[in-house]
């Protein structure tokens, strides 16, 4: 039985005020992924307790069924609002480690040292981290213990600055996610479309690039978890 971590924001708006938070699909499909395979799911964040929603990620046009039907379940809401801490569960052991994205991520993954050391520590036992979306910011600065940072030289995707003039995004976002990355030294692969679906895998980590990347982030996360089994 595998055992996941799911880190998400407790940040709810933008430095002007603008309300933000998770984008709830980067978190329901993995989710749901993962309980149908009966595996141990965890929810946190970097102060546990409430998680907000970006309100955007409950429109209609991006509303799918399943996260709509997480939305309207009272215990899965419970269980979101009652997030632990990264404090809590700094010392457990996951088979998976995966951020949960949202613009609001940008302001409270990226220099939490507790969440650097989780990662670090999961990556250099070769298990697996996984990002999506914003999410790719909770791995800028993570540095592995020979002093480089994680990502450099790693295949990976994030969101995009196209994408973040799409979303009309780049007057509010604290800073370019794609121009971070690059300057960490990561080779970023992007999808040939804007906002539509890329999964990019190296080694033992994973990132998708939109939340239009959800559904397909979630499968090839199951998929190379179940190769860890053979």
């Amino acid at each position: 039985m595998k055992k996941l971590l799911l880190i998400v924001t407790n940040v709810n708006q933008y430095a002007s005020g603008l309300a933000t938070g998770l984008w709830l699909s980067e978190l329901t499909h993995i989710y749901h992924a993962a309980k149908e395979k009966g595996w141990v799911v965890t929810i946190a964040s970097p102060k546990g307790g409430d998680v907000p929603i970006d309100p955007e990620s409950l429109k209609p046009l991006v509303l799918d069924t399943i996260t709509r039907n997480y939305h309207e379940d009272l215990l899965f809401m419970k269980e979101l609002n009652s997030s632990k801490s990264l404090n809590e569960v700094k010392n457990e052991n996951f088979d998976c480690i995966y951020l949960a994205g949202g613009h609001a991520t940008m302001y409270d993954f990226p220099d939490d040292v507790t969440l650097q050391v989780i990662i670090k520590n999961q990556f250099e036992k070769s298990k697996m981290v996984a990002a999506i979306c914003h999410g790719v910011g909770g791995l800028l600065n993570v540095k592995l213990s020979n002093g480089d940072y994680l990502i450099k030289g790693k295949l990976i995707t994030g969101f995009d600055w196209f994408e973040e003039t799409i979303a009309r995004r780049k007057r509010e976002v604290p800073f370019n996610l794609e121009a971070a990355i690059k300057e960490r030294g990561a080779n970023l692969k992007k999808a040939f479309i804007p906002m539509t679906s890329n999964v990019v895998v190296y080694n033992n980590l994973v990132t998708g690039q939109n939340p239009f990347s959800s559904k397909e982030m979630a499968k090839v996360v199951v998929k190379e978890l179940v190769k860890t089994q053979k």
